[in-house]
């Protein structure tokens, strides 16, 4: 990086966005700049990539990548790979990688024909060619479904999403999480009082023991996850965490297909596939172990109710352990004049938590289509040491 112009600006980081973005091994707290050549952008799961090569003073190329956010909420703001064509000059401001100087974490891209695009923007095509940013939401998904199904239970079917979660600074270097329906009333770098995706007491939130959902872990469940590493969590092996943590998690389109018998759940995040079964009371005797569990479900007036049992041991959501006796109870309810479709959850599990894990979420009709994409973790290669093999 020392062949790369340094300048430094100072911001507060807040910890939700290291935790969501993993970005404990980059130095959020300086900026590099790069005048390079790109030379191939790779949209994937968990975190998509910008390569790039920089020419020395002395003639010597150097290759250089850069992290961006995950495929799912790129697309859903308009990143395309036209976008990027190869072979064009740019230039890239990023925090850099704090052992790996080869790698960075994207703020900023500028191109020849002065396009800008920061890490967390919108943006739709631009009458003049390029692209141009829009402070929100970049589509408004049609309302045009109708709210019942002819056999008289609630419409939860077709391509959901939530609202993603963006930095103030569309940089991503600090202000806050909001959501992004509420962007347009934010400062840059304003940093809101109840960032976004905080609720309740938390890890190292206030005084008293540490919460997870609502709960206390058991003397197991604190020991299981005083141990968890940052390479354990299960999305940097593209692998689903949870049923529960997955369905939101850093904005994917999920899709529900209702049958005659069943409710097919697919999540964005990871493609995971789930089969809720309307024409059973009870669970099977001989249930595989997954990481979906085996569903059944019945409605309630237009509530429909989601048990779950038959889980291999693993994540709820790290670093909260689960084991094969984890239960989830899911409450799907569709507000009608709103389209949007909010869940309740309730997790127990005798081996780790001393209670039951609650929450909620909401989706909204999804502004992309749906499509789990590539997923590839490339967030654990020394980029540097790899050039030079």
């Amino acid at each position: 990086m020392s062949r790369a112009t340094l300048f430094f600006a100072a911001f507060l980081v807040p910890p939700l966005a290291l935790a969501h973005h993993g970005g404990a091994e980059y130095d959020l707290g300086k900026t590099v700049e790069f005048k390079a050549k790109l030379t191939k952008v790779d949209l994937i799961n968990p975190h998509a990539w910008l390569y790039f090569d920089v020419t020395e003073k002395d003639g010597k190329v150097s290759h250089h990548r850069c992290e961006m956010r995950s495929v799912h909420v790129l697309r859903r703001s308009g990143w395309t790979k036209e976008v990027f064509p190869v072979g064009q000059q740019i230039t890239i401001e990023a925090s850099p990688n704090k052992t790996d100087p080869a790698s960075c974490y994207l703020q900023t891209i500028l191109t020849a024909d002065g396009t800008r695009m920061d890490r967390y923007g919108q943006y739709v095509k631009a009458p003049q060619g390029g692209v141009q940013e829009v402070r929100g939401p970049i589509v408004t998904p049609k309302n045009n479904r109708q709210p019942r199904r002819p056999t008289g239970e609630p419409n939860i079917a077709g391509e959901w999403a939530p609202v993603q979660q963006v930095m103030v600074d569309p940089r991503g270097t600090g202000g806050g999480l909001v959501r992004l329906d509420e962007l347009s009333q934010r400062k840059s770098g304003e940093r809101p009082a109840n960032p976004a995706g905080a609720k309740g007491k938390g890890v190292g939130a206030g005084k008293g023991p540490r919460l997870y959902g609502g709960t206390e872990l058991t003397e197991a469940g604190e020991k299981a996850a005083a141990e968890v590493k940052r390479e354990d969590n299960p999305r940097f092996h593209c692998e689903t965490t949870s049923i529960v943590f997955d369905w939101t998690f850093d904005g994917p389109v999920n899709r529900i297909t209702q049958n005659k018998d069943t409710i097919v759940l697919e999540y964005g995040q990871f493609g995971l596939k789930r089969t809720i079964y309307m024409n059973l009371r009870e669970h099977p005797n001989n249930i595989k172990p997954s990481r979906a569990g085996h569903s059944i479900g019945h409605w309630e007036g237009d509530t429909l109710v989601v048990d779950t049992v038959g889980f291999l041991p693993g994540f709820l959501n790290t670093p909260v352990r689960n084991s094969d006796k984890l239960h989830v109870v899911e409450r799907f309810s569709l507000d009608p004049d709103k389209i949007a479709l909010t869940r309740s959850y309730a997790a127990e599990d005798p081996v780790y938590l001393k209670g039951k894990y609650t929450g909620s979420d909401t989706i909204l009709v999804a502004d992309a289509p749906y499509s789990p994409g590539k997923c590839q973790e490339l967030n654990f290669i020394d980029y540097s040491k790899q050039q030079k093999q």
